[in-house]
């Protein structure tokens, strides 16, 4: 292990206390770092226009004026959309909802959805999750309504839109050291409904607590994969501990009863269940069914919704499967002795719901930034979805290629653009180009684990104080530790995917852990459990894993995600 020393003064693992102190966090900030005290957030309503906003919305509700709330179409746009709802419903006040479909209006707020507010009488129209470089569609709302916008996205269009506000911690104008600037657009929605009631109380009116709804802001922060700075874990923490008692039906539908037997839910639980369950039909056709789910207070109503979900989550997983496949055959066939310096690739038939998830999964795979084309709705019009790899700023870099696209919008890591396709080759070129510029270091998921510790440093406290530190997200990862005195004793392949490893200390067999590796088998350029199992007696063996615990039926189990297993020295 690393020469870090360790304070007295905490009560902490030794392994959590290194852990800390090599991410950079004093041992007087520690407990500050597990904290949860919403005291000590920053003031959530310090940001442009959001009084403004306010005074509107409290004109409407004096005067009984239809508001309508228009939400993007993934998770947090739905949650936001669904906070808000609750939010008004507390105020005895009905709202309408809009969702746009990914494949009819596509991302953003669009004129012909300022027509349909129009339509049903809305005066007041909040965006959420979505409209920061919506610009001429603000131009269209005026005489027509107040469109409010709130949203978390970078402003990168040529001017802030001329709506009747514009609220978001990353607007040109906001300060560059603000806090907020990580907030997920479910976090802005949350301030807007904090804002209102501050203002309603100053009135003299009892508003009802915001609590509970910080359960949709932890949802929509940790699936939108933002910043886990020390406000949105505060924010998420307080939401995921809420869960196991939670008055929504459409949130209690997604746990198993012995879930809900845990003061609260993991971090990992909503990324890998809950997150993609609402995306799901988003993805394949229109998200008003997710957005209807968490709505419901009855739960018989919801179990129907979700068995809607649960088909949906099926089939996409089936079409983001063959993406990929194909995707990645494509890779591996034009890979030469050049360096590889991106995915780009493009197939008309691609499933344009899939393809977000299928640039994550090359990244994943090639560790190189990666942008996976499919066809637009309009004829010689192609469209991505594009992820970042490493350190690597994609915002910025396409930024840079601005003139061959027709739409742009994102940010640092993920970002969505459309193009002509006769611009395709050009911009492969001019990106690849780009990219070759910037040192790999900051283009690339550097192997790296965090610290190195003993099989005899595993235990039940270290568990405890890790989950502690959850919920785990960018800027906040979830430790990878290295452990170079254990051995594999034996393995087991599950669904021709997976492995199961028993795992042993080197000088103690008896001493033993389940390690489990996830989508192992096949792995692009890593040896074969079979090979490794053979090489570890010559050469030793050093793992790369995450800590978790296994609960299955009212037992507990520590469990090793082993996430790279690599014969070693002997030592």
């Amino acid at each position: 292990m690393e020469n870090l020393s360790i304070s007295t003064d905490y009560d902490l693992h030794p392994v959590i206390q290194k852990l800390l102190l090599k991410r950079g966090i004093p041992a007087s900030a520690f407990s500050e770092y597990f904290s949860s005290q919403l005291k000590d957030l920053p003031v959530l309503t310090e940001m442009i226009d959001l009084k403004k906003a306010s005074d509107r919305l409290l004109k409407a509700l004096d005067e009984n004026e239809l508001i309508g709330v228009y939400g993007d179409y993934d998770v947090d746009g739905t949650t936001s959309c669904a906070l808000l709802c609750r939010f008004f419903e507390m105020l005895g006040t009905k709202i309408k909802t809009y969702q746009p479909s990914r494949f009819v209006e596509g991302y953003g707020v669009h004129p012909s959805s300022i027509d349909q507010a129009v339509q049903d009488g809305v005066k007041v129209l909040i965006t959420v999750d979505c409209g920061i470089t919506n610009v001429q569609t603000a131009e269209y709302a005026k005489d027509k309504l107040d469109l409010i916008i709130t949203d978390h996205h970078r402003d990168a269009a040529e001017k802030i839109p001329e709506a009747y506000a514009v609220i978001n911690p990353s607007r040109r104008d906001e300060p560059l050291d603000s806090p907020l600037k990580p907030m997920a657009g479910v976090g802005v929605a949350f301030s807007l409904a904090l804002q209102l009631k501050n203002d309603l109380e100053s009135r003299g009116k009892k508003i009802p607590s915001l609590y509970p709804l910080l359960q949709f802001v932890a949802i929509g922060t940790i699936s939108d994969l933002a910043q886990m700075t020390p406000m949105n874990l505060k924010l998420t923490r307080h939401g995921l501990k809420q869960i196991p008692t939670t008055q929504y039906p459409g949130i209690k539908v997604f746990f198993h009863p012995d879930e809900l037997k845990y003061p609260t839910i993991s971090y990992e639980k909503i990324s890998f269940h809950v997150g993609p369950h609402i995306n799901s039909k988003g993805r394949l056709d229109h998200p008003e069914r997710a957005l209807q789910l968490l709505l419901s207070n009855d739960f018989t109503e919801c179990r129907e919704h979700f068995s809607h979900l649960e088909i949906a989550n099926k089939e996409r997983r089936f079409i983001q499967a063959q993406v990929f496949e194909e995707a990645k055959k494509q890779v591996l066939k034009n890979l030469s002795g050049d360096e590889h310096l991106s995915c780009i690739l493009y197939e008309p038939h691609w499933h344009e719901g899939v393809i977000g998830i299928v640039a994550s999964k090359l990244v994943e795979t090639f560790d190189v930034p990666s942008l996976v084309f499919c066809d637009a709705e309009h004829e010689g019009v192609i469209k991505a979805s594009a992820r970042t790899s490493g350190a690597l700023n994609l915002f910025e870099l396409l930024q840079e290629c601005q003139e061959f696209f027709i739409k742009f919008g994102g940010h640092k890591a993920a970002a969505g653009l459309s193009m002509k396709k006769e611009n395709f080759h050009a911009f492969k070129e001019k990106f690849n180009s780009l990219v070759a510029n910037i040192p790999k270091s900051l283009r690339s998921k550097s192997r790296v684990f965090d610290l190195e510790i003993s099989f005899n440093d595993i235990d039940a406290k270290l568990i405890k104080e890790l989950e502690r530190l959850e919920p785990y997200g960018p800027g906040h990862e979830k430790p990878v530790f290295r452990m170079k005195d254990a051995t594999i004793l034996s393995y087991k392949t599950m669904k021709d995917l997976h492995v199961r490893w028993l795992i042993s200390s080197r000088q103690k067999k008896s001493m033993q852990l389940q390690g489990l590796s996830f989508n192992y088998i096949g792995k692009w350029n890593e040896p074969s459990p079979e090979e490794i199992f053979k090489a570890q007696e010559q050469a030793g063996l050093i793992i790369d894993f995450t800590l978790g615990v296994n609960r299955f039926q009212g037992n507990e189990t520590i469990q090793l995600m082993v996430e790279r297993l690599i014969p070693g020295t002997l030592s």
